[in-house]
C-alpha cells in the first residue's frame, strides 16, 4: 500500500482517504481541506503500510471510497468519525457488492483501453472526467489481489454514503448492505459534488 498527503500543515486534524481501486488523488484535487490535513492510501498490491506519521494526529477522520471502504477496515487507528463512499465490508458478493461474475470477468477481459471505460462508467452527466496516472500493470494485478482480502465486518461506519447511479458497485447492493437508501444524485465517483473535504464527513 502507498500514500501521498494531499495537504500537509501540520495541523491537530488529519482526514485518512482511502481510495478505490486503480485511483490516484486525480479524483479528488479539486476539494479543499480547510484546516485538515489530508492523506491518501491507495494501490492495495499489498496490506503493508506505515501508519507512524498518521498517529500524532489529535483527531483523525476516515473516509474511505469503493474497494477503500473494505480495506480501512482492516486498520482502525482510532477515528473521530468514519464515512464510506460508494463502498460496503462486502465489495465482491452477488447481494451486498459487485457480482462475483462480473467481476471475474472483468479481471479476465482487463485491457488497457478497457480500465479507461471503467472510468467512464464512474461517472454520469457532465462531471469532470480526470486523467488517472496509474500503471496498467500494477492496477490488473490490483484487482486480483483485491479478491483475496476479508474485511473486518466489526468495524462501524457511521456515516454512508450511496450515490443513485452506481454502475460500479450497484446502488441496490449497497442499499441492501446498510440498509438504507441512496443520498447523493451521483454515479460512483461524486466527489464532484462537493467542494470541501468537510463535506463528505
Amino acid at each position: 500500500m502507498k500514500y501521498k498527503w494531499l495537504n500537509k500543515k501540520d495541523n491537530q486534524k488529519v482526514i485518512v482517504f482511502f481510495n478505490g481501486w486503480g485511483m490516484d488523488e486525480s479524483v479528488v484535487n479539486h476539494l479543499m481541506p480547510e484546516d485538515f490535513d489530508v492523506i491518501m492510501f491507495y494501490d492495495y498490491n499489498t496490506l503493508d503500510a506505515d501508519f507512524s506519521t498518521v498517529e500524532k494526529y489529535s483527531e483523525k477522520y476516515l473516509i474511505a471510497w469503493s474497494m477503500g471502504v473494505m480495506t480501512a477496515s482492516l486498520f482502525d487507528l482510532g477515528y473521530k468519525s468514519k464515512t464510506a463512499v460508494n463502498g460496503t465490508l462486502k465489495p465482491i458478493d452477488n447481494q451486498y457488492g459487485i457480482p462475483v461474475k462480473i467481476y471475474d470477468l472483468t479481471l479476465k477481459n482487463l485491457t488497457q483501453e478497457g480500465s479507461k471505460k471503467f472510468i467512464q462508467n464512474m461517472f454520469t452527466g457532465n462531471e469532470p472526467r480526470p486523467e488517472i496516472k496509474r500503471d496498467f500493470e500494477n492496477i490488473k494485478n490490483e484487482l486480483a489481489v483485491l479478491k483475496t482480502y476479508s474485511a473486518n465486518l466489526d468495524f462501524e461506519y457511521n456515516r454512508v454514503i450511496i450515490s443513485t447511479n452506481d454502475k460500479i458497485i450497484p446502488t441496490k447492493n449497497q442499499c441492501a448492505f446498510w440498509n438504507t437508501a441512496p443520498n447523493i444524485e451521483s454515479g460512483h465517483c461524486p466527489f464532484f459534488k462537493f467542494k470541501y473535504w468537510s463535506g463528505l464527513l
